[in-house]
């Protein structure tokens, strides 16, 4: 399950969501995010799928990503699910188990749940599966740069956003080699109650968090080594620039916008 989490993995390619500019693919990312959650019926969730599958042809980017992106919350579906299903309360009673009563309403809400879960996982793992660390550091700052003037570091800030996503998947490999380590000497992480498997991880979680405080040093000391002081005067090699392409993809999303409104209070 570790090797499946594709946050902070990016993808070469040179397809039309891969080229649009960086401050593009944030924005419209955080507003499908909203949007998302103004849809409320079957025909908008359509929509909403339509729109994700024509974004994944387009970024041309392997769905195998995408399902691996989505396996790790698989429990949290779940959960969720449940918790749907057993506490809310309706009109219509599906099942009655002793004091436990299924209403369709749960069944309805748990399915749009688990909808909305996996269209918001698949719908944002496209940022990072598209864009590159450097080109996500640079849009995080450059959208943050009005917020300098009331003292917000915005370079800084995008800084350890774009660490921390790039670290993601460094970390994970990390895990999976001390793991395997540790399986090899004898330890087992999957037998025995909860209890005994929380403490099977301890040998596991301190060998991780040593390796992860020296990896923050060597990239401290490699940032100094190379005289990085920050974003003041910094230049950069590729300027970011809206194209046509942008507007196309602005135009097309609220084109999306306004069928999930329709949706919503037409049905």
């Amino acid at each position: 399950m570790i090797k499946d989490i594709t946050i902070g993995q990016y993808i070469i390619g040179e397809s039309f969501i891969h080229k649009l500019d960086p401050r593009t693919k944030i924005l419209i990312s955080l507003l499908f995010i909203i949007v998302l959650f103004l849809a409320t019926n079957v025909q908008g969730y359509v929509v909403v799928f339509l729109f994700l599958m024509l974004c994944i042809y387009v970024s041309k980017v392997p769905f195998r990503y995408i399902y691996k992106g989505l396996k790790p919350i698989f429990i949290l579906m779940l959960i969720t699910a449940v918790f749907n299903i057993f506490f809310t309360k309706g009109e219509t009673l599906v099942y009655q188990l002793g004091f436990l009563k299924i209403y369709k309403e749960g069944l309805v809400l748990a399915a749009f749940m688990i909808i909305r879960l996996t269209f918001l996982i698949a719908g944002t793992s496209l940022l990072t599966l598209t864009t590159s660390p450097i080109e996500l550091t640079d849009g995080i700052e450059r959208l943050l740069n009005p917020f300098k003037k009331i003292g917000v570091p915005a370079h800084e800030l995008a800084m350890m956003m774009t660490i921390a996503l790039r670290f993601i998947p460094t970390l994970m490999d990390e895990t999976d080699k001390i793991m395997k380590a540790q399986m090899a000497r004898g330890a087992d992480f999957e037998s025995g109650n909860l209890i005994n498997r929380a403490k099977s991880l301890v040998p596991l979680l301190v060998p991780l968090f040593i390796s992860s405080f020296r990896r923050a040093e060597d990239l401290a000391m490699a940032m100094e080594a190379r005289c990085y002081r920050g974003g003041d005067g910094r230049t950069r090699m590729k300027v970011l620039k809206m194209t046509k392409k942008d507007t196309i993809a602005f135009v097309n999303f609220a084109i999306f916008t306004i069928l999930i409104f329709g949706t919503r209070f037409y049905f």
